[in-house]
Parts: structure tokens; C-alpha cells; sequence
């Protein structure tokens, strides 16, 4: 038999919360054509990553990967940091 390694299912967001201990929100944005109109539209999506060290901070650019179920809201994994938020 050969081995077939599953592509895991990436993403890139914002870091909108990270309030909860070990876990944050992050906010995925994407475009999406009207179908009537035809104009682009941003569309969002608020998902739950799992921060195993709590490194995130709000406002930081990150990488998310699909797991198994974490909790109940939680099945994506912090992959990495792309970008660190700007300190005011």
C-alpha cells in the first residue's frame, strides 16, 4: 500500500480576540461576486483556533490549519505567526 498524506486545509486571518485562555478568534475575510449585480462583496468568517502557548495578540496576521475536533466551537490549530500586531 502507499501512503497518502492528507493535505491539511489552511488559512490566513486577523486576530480579532484572544481573551479565552489558550484559544483565539480570528476573523478570515474573502470576496465574493453578487450574482445579480456583480459587484465584489467582503464577506467574513469568526473562527476559533487552538494558541497552545498564548502568543497571539490582537491585531497579528496569522496562519490557521484544520484539526480534529478541539471543543465544542474549536477545530483549528495556530500554525503560525505571520505578522505581529503594531504597538500604539
Amino acid at each position: 500500500m502507499s501512503e497518502v498524506k492528507k493535505q491539511v486545509k489552511t488559512l490566513t486571518g486577523r486576530v480579532v480576540s484572544n481573551t479565552m485562555n489558550k484559544t483565539i478568534a480570528v476573523m478570515i475575510q474573502r470576496t465574493v461576486k453578487h450574482p445579480l449585480y456583480e459587484k465584489h462583496i467582503r464577506r467574513s468568517t469568526k473562527l476559533l483556533a487552538h494558541d497552545e502557548n498564548n502568543e497571539c495578540k490582537e491585531g497579528d496576521v496569522v496562519v490557521i490549519e484544520e484539526s480534529r475536533p478541539i471543543s465544542k466551537n474549536k477545530s483549528w490549530r495556530l500554525q503560525k505567526v505571520i505578522t505581529r500586531a503594531q504597538e500604539i
